[in-house]
């Protein structure tokens, strides 16, 4: 198993001109085994914090763009210290050239608001080589879906919630796959209590209906998924329709394939959704694939 790199950024007021050495110079390599963190660093203590995890292909980042702003949307629900754009794309640059160009590979981007009393922000990324050989993307996935607990309108009436960010509290999302594997599933999908599909823990849900493809629309508490974005940009190419919507969870069994996307497993499609087989679109998931392990960008 490959060792992650851990860099260190000394975090730019979103404003900050760029220092005479350049961005570079505020990010900072750690050696393995070395301090990264104090203990009294509130993203360990409280997990207060965002982050966001970025693809590696061919040793580009994907999708920089699309992740820092959900990044920086992020922040700003949290109230913390917007991120500097030219700083983290240094940054993420720097990372992502650690990853050999022959694996594909992912980077963690985390910011928190720093150690406890200090009022300074942390920032660091984490450089990974993906071990998964990524079976999942021609055999798929069985899910269920669990209840989120939460009504599909939560960001109307209670936005301390934190809904739409992501945030560094994942134990609930944590907790779902390890019940979802309880049951003999490789993952799960959130079902809203008023029965609408959400989002799986860590990916985003898209259904194919006839010629349309389908997600659940962000403004009911769920992060807007940047591999969806890219792939909404495929279909568009290709002559698919498009839709963002409220998505009933009894739709998810009566569609002409499921699949949940993220930026290194990037589009999976499940075979049983709650022991129930669903279609499996293998052309599309073929085609899907293979145009989003081409970018470069």
């Amino acid at each position: 198993m490959s060792e992650p790199i851990v860099f260190m950024l000394d975090v730019a007021a979103a404003d900050a001109a760029e220092p005479a050495a350049g961005w570079a110079s505020t990010v900072r390599r750690i050696e393995p085994g070395a301090p990264s963190l104090q203990a009294t660093e509130l993203s360990a203590t409280r997990g207060d914090g965002v982050f966001e995890t970025l693809g590696v292909l061919d040793g580009h980042p994907q999708a920089v763009d699309a992740h820092f702003w959900r990044l920086a949307n992020s922040a700003e629900i949290l109230e913390l210290p917007a991120p500097n754009l030219g700083q983290w794309r240094v940054a993420m640059r720097t990372a992502g050239a650690t990853i050999p160009v022959d694996r594909q590979g992912g980077i963690k981007l985390v910011l928190s608001r720093g150690v406890e009393g200090t009022g300074q922000p942390t920032g660091w990324l984490i450089a990974t080589v993906a071990e998964d050989d990524f079976r999942s993307r021609t055999e798929g996935w069985k899910v269920v879906t669990l209840d989120r607990g939460y009504r599909h309108d939560l960001s109307e009436h209670a936005p301390w919630l934190l809904p739409g960010a992501k945030t560094l509290s994942y134990a609930v999302n944590m907790a779902a796959l390890r019940e979802a594997r309880r049951r003999g599933a490789s993952n799960a999908i959130f079902v809203s209590s008023d029965g609408f599909v959400m989002e799986a823990p860590q990916s985003t849900v898209v259904m194919r209906r006839g010629d349309t493809l389908v997600t659940p629309r962000t403004d009911i508490g769920i992060l807007p998924g940047t591999t969806q974005l890219s792939v909404f940009a495929l279909a568009a190419e290709w002559g698919l329709a498009t839709e963002s919507r409220l998505v009933p969870a009894a739709e998810l069994l009566d569609s002409d394939g499921v699949w949940l996307m993220s930026s290194v497993a990037l589009a999976t499609p499940l075979t049983e959704i709650d022991g129930h087989a669903v279609a499996v679109d293998r052309e599309l998931t073929e085609r899907l694939n293979a145009a989003l392990l081409a970018r470069r960008e």
